[in-house]
């Protein structure tokens, strides 16, 4: 008898494609952990800028990462996250973390510490994971790999609307999404060439572009492909 598909979503893409409501959704409709391993970083950053480290070391970034006390809630209903036992789902996702954020993640010692530590938020019972290296290097070997994308004039307006930006701006909506779409782009430029797992398709990924999907459109696509992999 064949081995059972290892129970692991993998969603894959860059920011405000719609990858966290759409992994939630799909954890909460199967009864599975939803793990927002962006989320890791984001507290490992914050470890970081806490501890007054250059962002030029890694090794000093590394040393402060490795002493971090870092959890993620991995109930889709109730994401939060901790850092020494302090909730801070809020500051994480500030711009002075999000200004960091790529230094930190591009860290080869850091990812694979972090990497470890999102194995073991799956754990074995089905877990839907978001994020920019899963299919690549979290768990390549998940029978679901979903790339999720949008146009950079999508994504902008998403993540305009949402108060967990971590970009700051002011004046016109415009301008907002301007200044959004800007940190979008440099976001995208960083986490693309870094050396380390740099945000990419893996070659099995099914690639879906959100542009013109709502979030449900999304979900159905993702169940459909679990449905057909026998997870669900």
């Amino acid at each position: 008898m064949p081995a059972a598909p290892t129970k692991v979503i993998a969603l894959d893409g860059p920011s405000g494609s719609g990858k966290s409501t759409v992994a939630r959704a799909v954890a909460r409709e199967l009864g599975w952990r939803y793990v927002d391993t962006g989320a890791t970083y984001r507290a490992a950053t914050l470890a970081v800028l806490r501890a007054g480290t250059d962002l030029s070391d890694p090794e000093g970034i590394d040393a402060v990462v490795a002493g971090a006390a870092i959890e993620v809630s991995t109930d889709p209903a109730a994401a939060a996250v901790r850092l020494a036992g302090e909730d801070v789902s809020t500051v994480v996702r500030g711009p002075e973390v999000t200004a960091a954020v790529s230094a930190v993640s591009a860290v080869p010692s850091v990812r694979t510490r972090l990497v470890a530590l999102q194995r073991e938020f799956a754990g074995e019972a089905g877990a839907v994971l978001e994020g920019r290296d899963i299919g690549t290097a979290v768990f390549p070997e998940a029978p679901v790999k979903v790339f999720l994308d949008a146009s950079a004039d999508v994504r902008a307006a998403r993540r305009a609307g949402d108060t967990d930006a971590g970009v700051e701006v002011s004046g016109s909506a415009s301008s907002t999404v301007a200044a959004v779409a800007a940190d979008l782009a440099r976001r995208d430029r960083l986490d693309s060439s870094r050396a380390t797992s740099p945000l990419q398709a893996a070659g099995d990924a099914v690639h879906l572009d959100s542009s013109t999907m709502d979030a449900q459109q999304v979900v159905d696509v993702v169940l459909d492909l679990a449905r057909r992999a026998g997870l669900a």
